[in-house]
This record gives structure tokens, sequence and C-alpha cells, in this order.
């Protein structure tokens, strides 16, 4: 079957010979004498290959390679730009924004034809891939590959679950029989040292995944967990979510990369307490409490002390005593139990 040629050239001499030549080579050729009518044709001709000038007018070759990028229907059309030889730099531009080849003016009748053939072919095996791929992923269209998917998992199966401020989720050595997924509010999750001494372990906001202390043994829950907002979740039971990741194992490769997270964010807060300065230890809580309750930093946070202070594991009476520092700094602004950020980098770069 003869395949088909869009050539989109404003030089009608260019254009007319180009098309001549191509059509002695077996070649459908369809012209158009600028950007505009060449986008219009290629969405209606529907050409195996598009052959196109860089510098036109009404719309240049960029355009019409963005314009045929925009539709499933034209995105995957081979394309080759024509350029003059001191059009160097506009080559590269428009290979960066996909095109497949480019030709230099003047051309020989091998060029242009050899350029032809090898991306019509380099097209025809990619939409074998395509193809092969489309089929595969139809055929595991149920299977959960991602930490997304996992999650759009909770949503559609889980049991709902609604708590008001300061309600307790689940307490320490309680069984451990859901995992949870936040979709909104702030959940806090702490423990209790042997002095009675609060240290918060974790904080949760929406679309994160916690209460894990093992995905397939009945371990006891490390932890107590409390809403800091009020906070709805939803929960899998352990069985369930077992028999998931049991089926995708992919969707378990990631889950282990989001414990491997977790461990490591476990460590660098361990570090920060164990050797960082007071300030620094204060600054780095109250940037990580405003991640968490806000979406941007330098909103209010309504958050206690005594919470601030066990994040950071310092004393109370130390925390206070750092906060009022950073407000005669000008770095935040109290209002009762409200701290606003009120400089941002100076915050993060405190040592």
């Amino acid at each position: 079957m003869m395949k088909k040629v869009l050539l989109i050239e404003d030089d009608t001499v260019l254009r007319e010979n180009t098309a001549e030549l191509l059509e002695f080579s077996n070649y459908e050729v369809i012209t158009a004498a600028n950007g505009k009518l060449g986008l219009e044709m290629a969405m209606h001709k529907k050409p195996d290959i598009i052959v196109c000038d860089i510098m036109m007018p009404i719309i240049n070759g960029y355009g019409v390679l963005e314009g045929l990028s925009k539709h499933q229907d034209t995105k995957f059309i081979p394309f080759i730009f024509l350029s003059a030889k001191t059009e160097r730099q506009d080559v590269r531009k428009g290979m960066d924004l996909g095109a497949d080849d480019y030709i230099t003016k003047p051309f020989t009748e091998d060029e242009i034809v050899s350029a032809i053939e090898s991306r019509i072919a380099k097209a025809a095996i990619l939409k074998d891939e395509r193809e092969s791929v489309k089929n595969t992923n139809e055929n595991n269209k149920d299977e959960l590959r991602t930490l997304n998917d996992l999650k759009n998992f909770f949503d559609d199966n889980g049991t709902i679950f609604n708590y008001s401020k300061n309600d307790i989720i689940y307490k320490e050595s309680h069984n451990s029989n859901f995992i949870y997924l936040v979709l909104k509010g702030v959940v806090k999750c702490y423990k209790f040292d042997k002095k009675g001494k609060e240290l918060t372990t974790a904080l949760h906001k929406e679309d994160d995944l916690f209460g894990y202390t093992s995905f397939t043994q009945n371990i006891p829950y490390r932890e107590t967990a409390t809403a800091l907002k009020d906070v709805k979740m939803v929960g899998v039971s352990k069985a369930e979510l077992k028999d998931v990741l049991d089926k995708n194992h992919k969707v378990t490769l990631e889950v282990i990369q989001l414990l491997t997270d977790d461990l490591t964010g476990a460590k660098d807060q361990l570090l920060q307490m164990a050797y960082s300065s007071v300030q620094r230890k204060t600054a780095a809580t109250i940037l990580r409490f405003a991640e968490k309750i806000n979406t941007k930093p330098e909103d209010p946070i309504k958050i206690s002390r005594n919470d601030l202070a066990s994040v950071a594991g310092i004393a109370t009476e130390t925390l206070i005593r750092t906060i009022s520092d950073f407000k005669k700094l000008g770095l935040i602004e109290m209002e009762g139990r409200n701290i606003k950020v009120l400089d941002l980098q100076k915050l993060q770069d405190i040592h």
C-alpha cells in the first residue's frame, strides 16, 4: 500500500519539486503552503509521515509539531523538519520538542527518501510495541502496581472511620487489626518513656498510610495514635491487605520502599534529637508540623507546646525559651497557641 507523505513548505518551487521527487519514489504526496493548512490536513488526512519546514508564516514548524502532539490521532505521526544550514540552533530546538529527524536544505533525493523510509519503519515498530503494552495492560488492568493504586484500593474497599480532635484512634498494646489511610486531618503517633514523658514518633497528614506495625502478623500497636484535627480515614484489615500484597508483587515493592523511607526518616529524627542544637531541633520541628498540618508552611499552625517539645525531644521549658528567641529574631509570630512562620528561609537555615 502506498504510504502518504504530508509536505508542509512555504517555498512554492521547493514544495512542488520535492512533491514530484517523492511521487517518483512511490509515495502519495499531499502538500500545504503554510503551517496552519498543514495542521488542518494532518488532522483530516492522517498521513504516514510529515515533512515540515521550520520557518513559515502564520504557524511555523514548531507550532505544527506542538499542535500535532495535543491530539491522540496525530501525536505519533513521525515528523521530519526541513531546515536551512544556518538554522542549526533551530533544529536542536525542534528535536527537543519531539521531532524524529531533520534534513538540511539543499538535500538530495536519496537523503529525503532514506530518511522517510527509516522513520516510517521506526514508527511501525513503535506502534507494535504500544499495541503490545496496551494488550498487556488490558490483561493486567486489575493489577495494583503503584502505591497510588494501593491507596485507591483503600478508597474503594476500606471501612470509613471518623474521629474528632483529640480522640484516641488506637492505644499502644491494642491489637493491630487495620492499616489506615488518612483522607482528611492530621494524626499524631506517640509513645511514653519510663518517666512518663511523651515522645511523638510520627505525624500523618492527608494521603498518608499508617498503623503498619506489621503487615502480616498480629503484633500489637507499638504506639498510641490521636487526632490532632478532626480526622476522616479509611482502614483495610491486615488479612485483606496481605492477600492484596500476595497477588500484586509490584505494589509490594512500593510498600517496601515506603517502609524504607519511614526508617530513614526515623533515623534522621533520632540524629537530630541526639546531635542538633536546641535551636535547630525547634526550627526543624516547627517546619515539620507546618508541612503536615498545612499546605503552606507560612500559614499559622495551631499546636501545643508539649507536642512541639515531644517531637523535638527537648523539655517544654527549653522549647518556650527558644520560641521566644525566634520571635525576637522576627522568624515567627505568636498569637496564643498559633505559630506563624515569618521567615521560612532563615528558619530552614538555622544550625
